[in-house]
Formats: structure tokens, C-alpha cells, sequence
């Protein structure tokens, strides 16, 4: 496979498109029990992940964000409870098939050695692939789209593991785009990445929801990201959903309390108009 030089111009991703409305949402999950062997992570859980909104999950270590994002993905199992994806049990799916409605970046990725940018970005056409359709212009195509809209097209040559660690993550989310799908979940996709890599990964994050019309669910550590970012939270402390909704409607000083156990002052961000987290610390 060879990828050519995108051609000059603007260029823009394919809107991501689903269903016909029906009234109720493409992802979401009912009365699940979460955990792994013996020990139980949620038990009676269950979400709804609105349409085209960019949701991010919050809470302490340890409280079941990323097992649920697992969940929802069909990584793990429920013991108990049903994941839905567009009106049916995720679990009845074809794993191809969840792949071509969904993509997801993990939280820790590990490029084979020896890899290009292309050809690990390339990866995210695997489930458009069958064993009479191989590769096409149109897969080439979406390919070229996903590394343009991360910025890594200049690196297309270059070996994935010879990438500073901001540059390999928008690898992972270029790889994730050119699956194409219309959700997409990411499991803390700002760790290990310097704050100005983060605020970057995150602008690509609102344009992909904003501009390409994704629907995002990402796991996220900091607050004042999440309220800036977001448009749909879900608070969660001890396996459990403590407040789900917009974050001017449910970011306050009681909430982040109860959820982190951190006295705090919510103000207004001067920037973004949205809540701003402000620990107060100890009293001095």
C-alpha cells in the first residue's frame, strides 16, 4: 500500500452520519454489573450517552470510568445488564461490525516495531476489509482525511516509535478517525502528554464532535478540561453515577466535594464561560 501526498486545498472529514432519529440514543447501557473475577466494580449502572455530544466520564482513581468505557466498547463483559448500540445488545454484533460504528482509542497503545504513521494509521481500515474487498481508493482516501484532520500528514514516513509522545498519540486518534465510525470512545487520551499536547488533542476532539459530527466519550482526570470541553458530563465515585448533564447545570462546589472529596470554589472561566475548579487547599 502506498500513500500519496494529500492534494492541496482545504480538505474536511466525511460527517459522521447514523440512523434515522427514533427518539432514543445510539449508545447506551442498562442496570450493567461491572467487574473483573471475583471482584465487583458497578453493580445496577446504566447510561445514556446523547446524540452527538461530547461526553466526558469524571471522578477519583479507581471509581469505574474506564471499566465502563470497556463496557461500553464490548472489551468486558457485563455479569449482568445489556450495552445497547443502535437499538440492539451490543453482544449480538459481529466484532467487524461494532468496529465499523465504533472506534476506540485504549489507554495504552503499542505500536508494532517498525511501523510507519501510514501504515499504523492504516490499521483503522481493518474492519472495512473482507476477503473479496481489499484495498481501495476509498480506503486510501479515509486514511489521507484522518491524518490530515490530526496534523500528522508531514510524518507519514516517519517510524511511529521515533515520535515524541504527543505526536504518537494523534497517531492513535488518525488510526481511530480512519475507521470512519460515528462514536468514538477515548480512555484518558491526554495522559502522559505535556499541557500544551493536551489542550491540542482536546481542540481536535471538540472539532471532530463540533465540525465532523462525532459523538465522543472520553475518560478525562482533570475537571477544568472536562467542563471547558465537554457538553455532557457524567460524574461517578465508588462504581456508581453520582450526576449526569451539562457542566454549568451539575460542576459545583458540593459536587466535587462528594465526588473528589476536594473543598473548592467554582468560579466562571474568563475564557470559556464555563465552571472553573479552583481548590482551595489548606488553610494557611
Amino acid at each position: 500500500m502506498t500513500i500519496h501526498q494529500a492534494e492541496a486545498g482545504s480538505l474536511s472529514l466525511p460527517r459522521a452520519t447514523g440512523p434515522d432519529h427514533t427518539g432514543t440514543e445510539r449508545l447506551w447501557a442498562e442496570n450493567l454489573t461491572l467487574g473483573y473475577d471475583a471482584r465487583t466494580i458497578s453493580t445496577d449502572l446504566s447510561i445514556h450517552i446523547p446524540d452527538g455530544s461530547f461526553t466526558v466520564i469524571i471522578g477519583p482513581n479507581a471509581c469505574g470510568k474506564s471499566t465502563l468505557l470497556r463496557a461500553l466498547s464490548r472489551l468486558l463483559k457485563p455479569t449482568a445488564g445489556t450495552v445497547h448500540l443502535d437499538g440492539r445488545a451490543i453482544s449480538s454484533y459481529p466484532a467487524k461490525e461494532v468496529a465499523r460504528r465504533m472506534g476506540l482509542l485504549p489507554q495504552t497503545s503499542v505500536a508494532p516495531d517498525g511501523i510507519t504513521v501510514a501504515d499504523l494509521v492504516a490499521r483503522g481500515r481493518h474492519p472495512h476489509q473482507k476477503l473479496l474487498r481489499q484495498w481501495s481508493e476509498a480506503d486510501e482516501q479515509a486514511v489521507l482525511d484522518a491524518m490530515e484532520a490530526t496534523g500528522v500528514t508531514d510524518l507519514s514516513g516517519r517510524l511511529v516509535d521515533e515520535l515524541s509522545g504527543g505526536q504518537r498519540q494523534r497517531v492513535w486518534v488518525a488510526m481511530v478517525l480512519a475507521q470512519q465510525t460515528p462514536l468514538l470512545l477515548l480512555d484518558e487520551p491526554t495522559t502522559f502528554l505535556d499541557i500544551a499536547h493536551q489542550i491540542e488533542l482536546l481542540e481536535l476532539c471538540r472539532d471532530l464532535n463540533v465540525r465532523d459530527g462525532h459523538t465522543l466519550v472520553a475518560v478525562l482526570h482533570d475537571l477544568n478540561h472536562a467542563c471547558r470541553y465537554a457538553d455532557h458530563i457524567i460524574a461517578m465515585r465508588d462504581g456508581r453515577v453520582i450526576a449526569t448533564g451539562r457542566p454549568g447545570d451539575i460542576v459545583t462546589a458540593e459536587l466535587v466535594e462528594d465526588v473528589f472529596g476536594l473543598p473548592c470554589q467554582i468560579i466562571e472561566d474568563p475564557v470559556s464561560h464555563t465552571p472553573l475548579v479552583i481548590p482551595l487547599g489548606r488553610r494557611r
